[in-house]
């Protein structure tokens, strides 16, 4: 699985203008509880007018909800930042 794409594929219903995904494992090499589980940790910047209005909390809850099976079989950690375009 490339999983790159998939989430890029997964965040569609959110019509994005931007997505910045880094893949942060490195940084957390050896880690215990990511040993256990597996998946990596990633930072995710989702740029989308569909966030306008929401709390950030929402915004964070509707990115979860189209990426859940993905936790935390490919996906251990999840730095989120949810923007709108003026935000961004």
């Amino acid at each position: 699985m490339n999983l790159d794409q998939t989430i890029r594929a997964r965040l569609a219903p959110l019509a994005p203008s931007a997505i910045e995904l880094a893949d942060d494992s490195a940084d957390h090499a050896g880690h215990a509880e990511a040993m256990r589980h597996g998946g990596g940790h990633f930072s995710l910047t989702v740029v989308s007018e569909a966030f306008m209005g929401q709390s950030r909390v929402r915004r964070h809850q509707s990115v979860y909800a189209l990426l859940s099976d993905l936790i935390p079989g490919h996906i251990h950690a999840l730095q989120l930042r949810t923007l709108t375009p003026d935000e961004f």
